[in-house]
């Protein structure tokens, strides 16, 4: 499996075929991105899928100050 989605996988996820289309949904929808040199979006597999909750682990966090 690869790190970034293909441009099939993109294509279907914003049903538009054209690069400004894309980067249009990927903005207003607050999907992380970037351009590569030839104007396509690439977007990881993670931006989309998401990233293991990093909330549980913020939440068993306690400081080491003394109470």
């Amino acid at each position: 499996m690869s790190l970034v989605l293909t441009r099939e996988e993109i294509a279907d996820l914003t049903r538009c075929k054209f690069k400004a289309g894309q980067v249009s949904f990927f903005i207003k929808n607050g999907i992380r991105h970037y351009v590569d040199a030839h104007g396509w979006p690439v977007v990881t597999r993670a931006a989309v899928e998401g990233e293991p909750d990093q909330a549980q682990a913020d939440a068993s966090w306690k400081p080491n100050k003394a109470a």
